[in-house]
C-alpha cells in the first residue's frame, strides 16, 4: 500500500546540503581514524614501504568503491519502503514480498530484528569514537593537554544528546554548512599532499590491494578489520533515506563526499610515504601547524555531526520496530512540518547517551575503541545484503546470474570484514555483540509477549457478534453521543464496552469500535486510511473502523475520525466523542509460555510503554480507562 501522493520536499539543493549535514557525518569522518588504525595494529605490522602503503590505499579505495557507491547508493537506495530505508523497512519490504507460507517469511524479519539490533551497537560506538578522534588531535598541536580530552569529549556528548529535541531539520540546517567546509578541507588537505607525490594516485589501481593480499596474506586480513573503518557510517546512508530522500543523498556522495574522501586518503597515503612517523596520526599531520588548533575544532564539530547520522537513523529504525510490533509503544515527537521521517524518539536518545558515556569513560581513547568497532558494522552489511538479494529475487524478478553477479563479490568482501573483525573479539570487539544480543532479546520478547497476551485477551473478552446480538434480544438504555472504542480487531468485544453494557446497562447512541493497523509501509495516504464494517447491521449504531497507519507515521486517532467526517464515511465529531480504552493489567502466571526472566523483561517493557492517551492523540478530558488482569 503505497501512499500515492508523496510529502512536499524543500528544495533539492538544500536537502542536499541538509543531507551532507545528517546522512553524511559518520562516513565523512572515518579519515580521521581509518589510516591511523591500520598502520598502528599490533606493533605496526603494516609497513610504511610504498607496496604496504600503495596496498592499503587500493584496499580503502575499492572498499568505498563497491560497498558504498555500488552497494548502498546505485542499488540499495533503490529498494526504499515508499521513501524509508533502513535495515527494518527492507525487512519489511522484503516480507511482503516472500511468500507468507515459505521459509523466508519468518527469516526476513529475524534478519531486520539482528540487523537492527546490530545498528543500535553501532549506534552507540559511533559517537564516542568519532568525538574521541577529533579531540585527540590537541596532542598534536597541543603537547600535555591529553587528560584533557575525556572530560570535554563527554562534555560534548552530553550536549549533543540535549539537542537531539530541536530535530534533525535544525541540526540539518546548521550542520550541513560545517559538513560542506569539512569535506572541502578534506579535499584539500588530500590534494596538496597528492601535488607534491602524484604517484600515490596508483594506489587507486585494485592490483595493489590483491598484491598487498598475496604478499602478506596473514597481515592483510587482520588489516581488513581497520580497513573496515572506512566504511562506517555506509548503512547510515540508507536508514536516514526518509530524512532526505534518495536523490539528495546520491548527488552528495558522487559530487561532494565521494571524491573528497578519496583525495584525502590519497593525501594521507603521499605524506606517510614521505615521512613515515606521521602513520601514528596521518589526518592532523596533513595540516600545517599554525593551523592545528582550528582543524581540531573544525574535525570536533565534523565528529559531532558524524554522530548525528546514527543517532537519527536509530530514531527511524526504532519506529519501524515499534509499528511493526517488536517493541512497545515509544512517545514519538515529529520535528519538521516538511519530512515526515525527521522524528525524536526521547527514550531512544537518552538510552544512547547513557550507553555512549559509559564507553568514553571505559575506554578513554579512539585507539582502544577502535578494537571495538567493526563487528557490528560488518554484520549489518551481511543482513543488509541478504535481505535486498531475497527482495531482488521475489520483487524484482531478477534472475540467479543476476543475484550471483552482485551477491558473490559483495559476500566475498563482507564475509572477509567480518571475518577479520571476529579476530578483536576478545579485545573489545565483544561489545557490539552484547548490545546486539540485549536488543534483539528485547524485541524478539517483546513480539512474543505481545502475541500471548492477544490470546489471552481474545480468550477474556468474548466473541462479538454474539454480544450485539445480545444487545438486540436484551437491549439497554443508549445515552446521548458518541463512544469511540479503541480496540486491535473486529473478532472480540472491547472490554470497555462489555463492562459499560453489562455492569453500567448502557450503550451510546453511536459506538465505533476502531482498530489500528500498522501497515507494511512508511505512509498511507488518506484516500485508503479508513475501511468501514457495519458488522451486519447498518442501523444498530455498531460500527467498525479499521484506520491504516505506516509504520513512520504518528497514529492521530481524532485526525482520522475527522476525516471519516470530510470523506462522509461516518458522521462523527472527534472534539465531542469519548473514548474510551480497555486497559490490561498485566502480571506473571505460572503456566509455561516463556522462561520467567523473559516474563519480567515484558512486564518491564509493558509497564514503560508510552501512554496510549498521548500515544494516539486522545483528549484527556474525554478518554476513559477500564481493564482486567490478564496473566502470561
Amino acid at each position: 500500500m503505497k501512499n500515492t501522493s508523496r510529502r512536499p520536499h524543500a528544495g533539492l539543493a538544500a536537502l542536499t546540503v541538509g543531507a551532507l549535514g545528517v546522512v553524511f557525518g559518520d562516513i565523512g569522518t572515518s579519515p580521521l581514524y581509518a589510516l591511523q588504525t591500520v598502520f598502528s595494529i599490533d606493533h605496526n605490522m603494516v609497513a610504511t614501504t610504498p607496496g604496504d602503503v600503495f596496498g592499503v590505499i587500493s584496499l580503502v579505495f575499492w572498499s568505498v568503491t563497491l560497498v558504498v557507491s555500488v552497494k548502498y547508493v546505485v542499488f540499495i537506495l533503490r529498494a526504499d519502503n515508499d521513501g524509508e530505508g533502513g535495515v527494518m523497512a527492507l525487512a519489511a519490504l522484503a516480507r511482503t514480498a516472500v511468500r507468507p507460507a515459505g521459509r523466508r517469511f519468518g527469516l526476513v524479519m529475524l534478519l531486520g530484528v539482528l540487523g537492527a539490533s546490530l545498528f543500535y551497537g553501532d549506534s552507540v560506538i559511533t559517537p564516542a569514537i568519532s568525538v574521541m578522534s577529533a579531540i585527540e588531535g590537541l596532542s598534536v598541536s597541543t603537547p600535555g593537554v591529553e587528560h584533557l580530552v575525556v572530560p570535554i569529549g563527554a562534555a560534548i556528548i552530553t550536549l549533543l544528546f540535549a539537542g537531539q529535541r530541536f530535530g534533525t531539520e535544525v541540526v540539518g540546517r546548521f550542520f550541513g554548512p560545517v559538513m560542506a567546509l569539512w569535506f572541502a578541507v578534506l579535499a584539500v588537505l588530500g590534494v596538496v599532499q597528492v601535488v607534491r607525490d602524484p604517484s600515490v594516485l596508483a594506489g587507486l589501481s585494485p592490483h595493489y590491494a590483491v598484491l598487498f593480499v598475496l604478499e602478506h596474506p596473514g597481515i592483510a586480513f587482520v588489516a581488513m578489520g581497520a580497513v573496515v573503518l572506512s566504511i562506517t557510517g555506509a548503512e547510515a546512508l540508507y536508514a536516514d533515506m526518509g530524512h532526505f530522500g534518495r536523490a539528495p543523498i546520491r548527488r552528495g556522495w558522487f559530487f561532494v563526499v565521494f571524491p573528497a574522501l578519496t583525495l584525502n586518503y590519497l593525501g594521507q597515503g603521499a605524506l606517510i610515504l614521505k615521512d613515515p612517523s606521521t602513520a601514528e596520526s596521518p589526518f592532523f599531520h596533513l595540516a600545517p601547524a599554525a593551523l592545528g588548533i582550528p582543524l581540531v575544532l573544525l574535525s570536533t564539530l565534523a565528529t559531532i555531526i558524524a554522530s548525528q547520522a546514527v543517532i537519527s537513523g536509530a530514531f527511524s529504525v526504532s519506529r519501524q520496530a515499534e509499528r511493526l510490533g517488536y517493541l512497545p509503544r515509544l512517545t514519538v515527537r515529529q520535528t519538521s512540518r516538511h519530512e515526515r521521517g525527521q522524528i525524536y524518539v526521547p527514550a531512544v536518545n537518552w538510552t544512547l547517551f547513557v550507553g555512549v558515556l559509559a564507553l568514553l569513560l571505559l575506554f578513554g581513547s579512539s585507539q582502544r575503541l577502535a578494537t571495538a568497532y567493526g563487528l557490528a558494522v560488518t554484520g549489518t552489511f551481511l543482513i543488509t545484503t541478504t535481505l535486498f538479494l531475497i527482495h531482488a529475487e521475489a520483487a524484482w524478478g531478477w534472475s540467479r546470474r543476476r543475484l550471483l553477479l552482485l551477491g558473490i563479490p559483495l559476500a566475498a568482501l563482507e564475509l572477509t570484514y567480518f571475518a577479520a573483525n571476529l579476530t578483536k573479539i576478545v579485545r573489545g570487539g565483544w561489545l557490539p555483540l552484547v548490545i546486539a544480543t540485549l536488543v534483539a532479546t528485547v524485541m524478539l520478547t517483546w513480539q512474543r509477549g505481545r502475541g500471548l497476551v492477544t490470546e489471552r485477551r481474545i480468550e477474556l473478552e468474548g466473541p462479538l457478534e454474539p454480544f450485539i446480538d445480545w444487545l438486540h434480544t436484551d437491549p439497554v438504555d443508549k445515552v446521548p453521543g458518541t463512544a469511540v472504542f479503541l480496540h486491535p480487531g473486529k473478532l472480540s468485544t472491547p472490554l470497555a464496552l462489555r463492562e459499560n453494557a453489562t455492569f453500567n446497562h448502557v450503550i451510546h447512541e453511536l459506538v465505533l469500535i476502531v482498530s489500528i493497523s500498522s501497515e507494511n509501509v512508511p505512509f498511507v495516504d488518506d484516500s485508503e486510511r479508513i475501511e468501514l464494517d457495519h458488522l451486519g447491521d447498518p442501523y444498530d449504531a455498531i460500527t467498525h473502523l479499521t484506520l491504516r497507519f505506516g509504520f513512520q507515521e504518528e497514529q492521530d486517532v481524532p485526525r482520522a475520525l475527522a476525516l471519516c467526517r470530510e470523506q462522509e464515511i461516518v458522521d462523527v465529531d472527534p472534539e465531542t466523542a469519548y473514548y474510551f480504552l480497555s486497559r490490561i493489567s498485566l502480571e506473571r502466571g505460572s503456566a509455561i509460555t516463556m522462561p520467567s526472566w523473559r516474563k519480567r523483561l515484558f512486564l518491564a517493557l509493558a509497564h514503560n510503554a508510552a501512554s496510549p492517551t498521548g500515544y494516539f492523540k486522545l483528549p484527556e478530558d474525554r478518554t476513559v480507562t477500564m481493564g482486567a488482569t490478564v496473566s502470561i
